[in-house]
Protein backbone atom coordinates (compact mmCIF):
# COMPACT_ATOMS: atom_id res chain seq x y z
CA UNK A 1 0.00 0.00 0.00
CA UNK A 2 1.62 3.77 -1.21
CA UNK A 3 0.97 5.78 1.88
CA UNK A 4 0.30 9.39 1.52
CA UNK A 5 3.33 11.99 1.36
CA UNK A 6 1.87 13.74 4.41
CA UNK A 7 -0.41 13.18 7.22
CA UNK A 8 -1.84 15.25 10.14
CA UNK A 9 0.16 14.46 13.35
CA UNK A 10 0.57 15.70 17.08
CA UNK A 11 4.00 16.99 16.95
CA UNK A 12 6.01 18.04 19.97
CA UNK A 13 9.09 20.26 19.44
CA UNK A 14 11.52 22.50 21.24
CA UNK A 15 13.79 24.53 19.39
CA UNK A 16 14.58 28.02 18.68
CA UNK A 17 10.52 29.19 18.97
CA UNK A 18 10.54 26.74 22.44
CA UNK A 19 8.45 24.05 23.66
CA UNK A 20 5.75 23.64 21.95
CA UNK A 21 2.71 20.60 21.00
CA UNK A 22 0.56 20.84 18.38
CA UNK A 23 -2.00 19.48 15.68
CA UNK A 24 0.22 19.75 12.84
CA UNK A 25 0.61 18.49 8.86
CA UNK A 26 3.77 16.49 8.65
CA UNK A 27 5.56 14.24 6.24
CA UNK A 28 5.69 10.51 6.55
CA UNK A 29 9.09 10.58 5.46
CA UNK A 30 9.76 12.31 8.70
CA UNK A 31 8.55 9.14 10.55
CA UNK A 32 11.29 7.35 13.12
CA UNK A 33 12.26 4.26 11.20
CA UNK A 34 11.08 0.68 12.00
CA UNK A 35 10.71 -3.03 10.60
CA UNK A 36 6.64 -2.44 10.85
CA UNK A 37 4.61 -0.07 9.51
CA UNK A 38 0.89 0.37 11.47
CA UNK A 39 -2.07 1.98 10.11
CA UNK A 40 -3.45 3.61 13.72
CA UNK A 41 -6.46 2.76 14.55
CA UNK A 42 -6.63 4.16 18.45
CA UNK A 43 -4.74 5.43 21.33
CA UNK A 44 -4.90 7.03 24.60
CA UNK A 45 -4.53 9.89 26.80
CA UNK A 46 -2.18 8.62 29.92
CA UNK A 47 -0.45 11.18 32.65
CA UNK A 48 2.81 10.98 30.94
CA UNK A 49 1.29 12.02 27.85
CA UNK A 50 0.02 15.04 29.41
CA UNK A 51 3.63 15.78 30.80
CA UNK A 52 4.96 15.21 27.52
CA UNK A 53 2.51 17.66 26.08
CA UNK A 54 2.68 20.27 28.09
CA UNK A 55 6.44 19.91 28.65
CA UNK A 56 5.52 19.73 32.49
CA UNK A 57 7.57 17.15 32.56
CA UNK A 58 10.89 16.31 30.63
CA UNK A 59 9.83 12.94 28.96
CA UNK A 60 11.01 13.23 25.49
CA UNK A 61 14.66 12.79 24.61
CA UNK A 62 15.05 14.13 21.16
CA UNK A 63 13.11 16.60 19.41
CA UNK A 64 10.56 16.54 17.17
CA UNK A 65 8.38 13.48 17.91
CA UNK A 66 4.87 12.77 17.75
CA UNK A 67 3.12 11.99 20.79
CA UNK A 68 1.67 8.99 22.20
CA UNK A 69 3.05 6.50 24.34
CA UNK A 70 -0.20 3.65 23.51
CA UNK A 71 -0.93 2.49 20.16
CA UNK A 72 -3.20 -0.16 18.76
CA UNK A 73 -3.90 -0.70 14.78
CA UNK A 74 -3.49 -3.01 11.74
CA UNK A 75 -0.29 -3.78 9.94
CA UNK A 76 0.10 -2.41 6.34
CA UNK A 77 3.43 -3.95 5.66
CA UNK A 78 6.19 -5.82 7.34
CA UNK A 79 9.78 -6.17 7.18
CA UNK A 80 9.90 -9.12 10.05
CA UNK A 81 8.88 -12.28 9.72
CA UNK A 82 6.27 -12.24 12.85
CA UNK A 83 4.18 -9.53 11.42
CA UNK A 84 1.95 -10.08 8.62
CA UNK A 85 -0.01 -6.95 6.47
CA UNK A 86 -3.48 -7.36 8.31
CA UNK A 87 -2.61 -7.89 11.45
CA UNK A 88 -3.70 -6.42 14.81
CA UNK A 89 -1.39 -5.28 16.89
CA UNK A 90 -0.46 -2.88 20.04
CA UNK A 91 2.38 -1.22 21.53
CA UNK A 92 2.91 0.54 25.11
CA UNK A 93 6.14 2.57 26.06
CA UNK A 94 9.08 0.99 24.64
CA UNK A 95 10.43 4.66 23.96
CA UNK A 96 7.30 5.95 22.45
CA UNK A 97 6.89 9.89 22.44
CA UNK A 98 10.34 9.80 24.29
CA UNK A 99 13.03 8.37 22.12
CA UNK A 100 10.90 7.71 18.90
CA UNK A 101 7.62 8.75 16.85
CA UNK A 102 4.05 7.86 19.48
CA UNK A 103 0.87 6.93 18.09
CA UNK A 104 -0.44 9.82 17.76
CA UNK A 105 -0.40 10.15 13.89
CA UNK A 106 -2.32 8.02 11.40
CA UNK A 107 0.55 6.20 10.30
CA UNK A 108 3.49 4.71 12.83
CA UNK A 109 6.59 2.75 12.37
CA UNK A 110 6.91 0.20 15.24
CA UNK A 111 10.22 -1.87 15.98
CA UNK A 112 8.98 -5.05 15.85
CA UNK A 113 10.59 -6.17 19.23
CA UNK A 114 8.26 -4.46 20.90
CA UNK A 115 5.24 -4.79 19.29
CA UNK A 116 2.39 -7.30 20.31
CA UNK A 117 -0.28 -9.15 18.66
CA UNK A 118 -3.88 -7.93 19.57
CA UNK A 119 -5.08 -11.21 21.54
CA UNK A 120 -8.08 -13.02 20.92
CA UNK A 121 -10.25 -11.72 23.43
CA UNK A 122 -9.54 -7.60 22.58
CA UNK A 123 -10.51 -5.67 19.59
CA UNK A 124 -8.06 -2.40 19.15
CA UNK A 125 -10.77 -0.01 20.98
CA UNK A 126 -10.82 -2.09 24.33
CA UNK A 127 -7.00 -2.67 23.82
CA UNK A 128 -6.39 1.11 24.21
CA UNK A 129 -8.75 1.03 26.82
CA UNK A 130 -6.50 -0.31 28.78
CA UNK A 131 -3.27 0.31 27.16
CA UNK A 132 -0.51 1.62 29.57
CA UNK A 133 -2.50 2.23 32.24
CA UNK A 134 -4.09 -1.42 32.08
CA UNK A 135 -1.07 -2.93 31.20
CA UNK A 136 0.42 -0.74 34.64
CA UNK A 137 -2.59 -2.19 36.99
CA UNK A 138 -1.79 -6.22 35.20
CA UNK A 139 1.93 -5.69 36.02
CA UNK A 140 1.43 -4.62 39.71
CA UNK A 141 -0.59 -7.83 40.12
CA UNK A 142 1.91 -10.07 38.53
CA UNK A 143 4.44 -8.75 40.71
CA UNK A 144 2.54 -8.69 43.93
CA UNK A 145 1.69 -12.27 43.04
CA UNK A 146 5.58 -13.32 42.14
CA UNK A 147 5.80 -12.37 46.32
CA UNK A 148 3.20 -14.16 47.41
CA UNK A 149 0.46 -11.76 47.19
CA UNK A 150 -3.00 -13.93 47.44
CA UNK A 151 -6.51 -13.17 47.86
CA UNK A 152 -6.54 -15.01 50.85
CA UNK A 153 -5.09 -13.27 52.41
CA UNK A 154 -7.03 -9.92 52.83
CA UNK A 155 -7.93 -6.83 50.94
CA UNK A 156 -5.68 -4.66 48.26
CA UNK A 157 -6.38 -1.04 48.67
CA UNK A 158 -5.84 1.01 45.69
CA UNK A 159 -5.10 5.00 45.84
CA UNK A 160 -5.71 7.69 43.35
CA UNK A 161 -8.51 5.26 42.77
CA UNK A 162 -11.04 7.22 39.97
CA UNK A 163 -7.29 7.87 37.81
CA UNK A 164 -7.18 5.49 34.71
CA UNK A 165 -4.48 2.89 36.80
CA UNK A 166 -6.96 3.29 39.35
CA UNK A 167 -10.04 2.30 38.04
CA UNK A 168 -8.52 -0.27 35.87
CA UNK A 169 -6.54 -1.87 38.87
CA UNK A 170 -9.94 -2.06 40.97
CA UNK A 171 -11.82 -4.06 38.25
CA UNK A 172 -8.84 -6.20 37.33
CA UNK A 173 -7.93 -7.29 41.17
CA UNK A 174 -11.89 -7.83 41.17
CA UNK A 175 -12.17 -10.51 38.27
CA UNK A 176 -8.99 -11.87 39.81
CA UNK A 177 -10.92 -12.67 43.18
CA UNK A 178 -9.43 -9.75 44.73
CA UNK A 179 -11.32 -8.10 47.66
CA UNK A 180 -10.71 -4.17 46.81
CA UNK A 181 -10.82 -1.37 48.64
CA UNK A 182 -10.45 2.57 47.45
CA UNK A 183 -8.71 5.55 48.13
CA UNK A 184 -9.75 8.65 46.82
CA UNK A 185 -10.44 12.38 47.09
CA UNK A 186 -13.80 12.21 44.98
CA UNK A 187 -16.20 11.28 47.57
CA UNK A 188 -18.68 12.12 44.75
CA UNK A 189 -17.51 8.78 42.27
CA UNK A 190 -17.66 6.18 45.47
CA UNK A 191 -20.56 5.32 43.62
CA UNK A 192 -18.68 4.73 40.32
CA UNK A 193 -15.64 2.96 41.84
CA UNK A 194 -18.00 0.24 44.00
CA UNK A 195 -19.62 -0.48 40.10
CA UNK A 196 -16.08 -1.34 39.26
CA UNK A 197 -15.54 -4.04 42.19
CA UNK A 198 -14.53 -1.50 45.12
CA UNK A 199 -15.86 -3.07 48.67
CA UNK A 200 -15.08 0.42 50.69
CA UNK A 201 -14.25 3.45 49.86
CA UNK A 202 -12.28 5.87 51.46
CA UNK A 203 -11.72 9.62 51.54
CA UNK A 204 -8.13 10.43 51.45
CA UNK A 205 -9.02 13.62 53.12
CA UNK A 206 -10.18 11.49 56.15
CA UNK A 207 -7.09 9.27 56.10
CA UNK A 208 -5.15 9.59 59.62
CA UNK A 209 -1.99 7.23 59.40
CA UNK A 210 -0.85 7.87 62.94
CA UNK A 211 2.89 8.96 64.05
CA UNK A 212 4.71 5.15 64.72
CA UNK A 213 6.73 3.35 62.60
CA UNK A 214 4.19 0.77 62.87
CA UNK A 215 0.49 1.41 62.69
CA UNK A 216 -2.14 -1.14 62.89
CA UNK A 217 -2.21 -3.23 59.48
CA UNK A 218 -5.37 -2.67 57.61
CA UNK A 219 -4.82 -4.37 54.25
CA UNK A 220 -3.11 -7.08 53.11
CA UNK A 221 -1.32 -5.38 50.10
CA UNK A 222 -1.63 -1.83 47.60
CA UNK A 223 -1.26 -0.29 44.46
CA UNK A 224 -0.31 3.30 45.14
CA UNK A 225 -0.53 5.69 42.27
CA UNK A 226 0.59 8.75 44.87
CA UNK A 227 3.81 8.32 46.03
CA UNK A 228 5.02 10.59 48.65
CA UNK A 229 2.45 11.17 52.01
CA UNK A 230 0.43 8.22 50.22
CA UNK A 231 3.36 6.07 49.82
CA UNK A 232 4.78 6.78 53.29
CA UNK A 233 1.52 5.50 55.39
CA UNK A 234 0.96 2.68 53.59
CA UNK A 235 4.09 1.21 54.42
CA UNK A 236 2.97 1.75 58.30
CA UNK A 237 -0.54 0.04 57.92
CA UNK A 238 0.32 -3.21 55.63
CA UNK A 239 0.07 -6.61 56.96
CA UNK A 240 2.84 -9.10 57.69
CA UNK A 241 4.18 -10.48 54.01
CA UNK A 242 1.80 -7.91 51.96
CA UNK A 243 3.10 -6.12 48.84
CA UNK A 244 3.17 -2.06 47.93
CA UNK A 245 3.34 -1.99 44.01
CA UNK A 246 4.20 1.43 43.55
CA UNK A 247 3.50 2.52 40.26
CA UNK A 248 3.03 6.69 39.94
CA UNK A 249 3.92 9.58 41.87
CA UNK A 250 1.41 12.06 41.07
CA UNK A 251 1.24 13.91 44.76
CA UNK A 252 4.98 13.65 44.63
CA UNK A 253 8.42 11.67 44.19
CA UNK A 254 9.69 11.98 48.28
CA UNK A 255 9.52 8.64 50.57
CA UNK A 256 9.89 8.72 54.00
CA UNK A 257 9.47 5.85 55.95
CA UNK A 258 12.20 3.44 58.32
CA UNK A 259 12.65 -0.11 57.86
CA UNK A 260 11.09 -1.48 60.67
CA UNK A 261 7.70 -2.32 58.02
CA UNK A 262 10.48 -4.15 55.74
CA UNK A 263 12.36 -6.43 59.25
CA UNK A 264 9.43 -6.63 61.51
CA UNK A 265 6.12 -7.29 59.17
CA UNK A 266 8.29 -8.68 55.93
CA UNK A 267 6.54 -6.39 53.49
CA UNK A 268 7.16 -5.65 50.11
CA UNK A 269 8.03 -2.42 47.99
CA UNK A 270 7.67 -3.33 44.70
CA UNK A 271 8.68 -0.66 41.65
CA UNK A 272 6.66 -0.98 38.81
CA UNK A 273 8.19 -0.15 35.12
CA UNK A 274 5.67 -0.97 32.40
CA UNK A 275 7.51 1.45 29.85
CA UNK A 276 11.16 -1.19 29.58
CA UNK A 277 9.28 -4.62 31.07
CA UNK A 278 10.44 -7.34 29.00
CA UNK A 279 8.95 -8.49 25.48
CA UNK A 280 7.92 -12.30 27.20
CA UNK A 281 6.03 -10.72 30.38
CA UNK A 282 4.27 -8.20 27.88
CA UNK A 283 2.52 -10.68 26.18
CA UNK A 284 1.46 -12.96 29.18
CA UNK A 285 0.07 -10.07 30.89
CA UNK A 286 -1.66 -8.93 27.30
CA UNK A 287 -3.04 -13.01 27.56
CA UNK A 288 -4.07 -12.22 30.85
CA UNK A 289 -5.76 -8.52 30.07
CA UNK A 290 -7.94 -10.35 27.47
CA UNK A 291 -9.07 -13.54 29.30
CA UNK A 292 -8.92 -14.42 33.28
CA UNK A 293 -8.01 -10.79 33.69
CA UNK A 294 -10.17 -8.97 31.78
CA UNK A 295 -11.96 -5.90 33.25
CA UNK A 296 -15.52 -5.82 33.04
CA UNK A 297 -17.29 -3.43 31.66
CA UNK A 298 -14.53 -1.35 30.10
CA UNK A 299 -17.10 0.81 28.27
CA UNK A 300 -17.89 2.60 31.86
CA UNK A 301 -13.96 2.89 32.12
CA UNK A 302 -13.38 4.88 29.12
CA UNK A 303 -15.40 8.09 30.01
CA UNK A 304 -14.64 9.73 27.28
CA UNK A 305 -13.46 9.13 23.41
CA UNK A 306 -11.85 11.73 22.01
CA UNK A 307 -10.04 12.97 18.29
CA UNK A 308 -6.44 14.86 18.67
CA UNK A 309 -7.84 18.44 18.31
CA UNK A 310 -9.26 17.60 21.35
CA UNK A 311 -5.45 16.70 23.63
CA UNK A 312 -5.13 20.18 24.38
CA UNK A 313 -7.76 19.93 26.74
CA UNK A 314 -7.59 16.46 27.79
CA UNK A 315 -3.81 16.92 28.90
CA UNK A 316 -5.12 20.20 30.96
CA UNK A 317 -7.90 18.80 32.68
CA UNK A 318 -5.32 15.30 33.62
CA UNK A 319 -3.25 17.38 35.27
CA UNK A 320 -5.52 19.35 37.00
CA UNK A 321 -6.33 15.99 38.53
CA UNK A 322 -9.92 16.01 36.93
CA UNK A 323 -9.93 13.27 35.11
CA UNK A 324 -11.91 10.60 35.76
CA UNK A 325 -11.52 7.09 34.19
CA UNK A 326 -9.94 6.59 30.35
CA UNK A 327 -9.41 8.77 27.49
CA UNK A 328 -9.69 7.45 24.48
CA UNK A 329 -8.02 8.90 21.09
CA UNK A 330 -9.76 7.76 17.69
CA UNK A 331 -6.85 8.46 15.30
CA UNK A 332 -8.12 6.83 12.38
CA UNK A 333 -11.52 5.23 11.32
Amino acid sequence: MKLPEHEMAYRIQLDRKGYRAELQRMALSELTPGDVTIEVKWSAVNYKDALAGTGKGKILRRFPLNGGIDVAGIVLSSASDQFKPGDKVLATGCGLSETRDGGYCKYFNAESKWLIPCPDGLDLREAMILGTAGFTAALCLFRMEQNGQRPEQGPIVVTGATGGVGSLAISLLHKAGYEVHAISSKTEQFDYLQSLGATQCISSRDLYWGEAPLEKARWAGAIDNLGADMLNGLTRVIKPWGNIASCGMAAGIGLSTTVMPFIIRGINLLGINSAQCPIEIRKQLWDNLADKWKPAGLDQIARNEITMDKLDASFKTMLNGASLGRTIVKISK
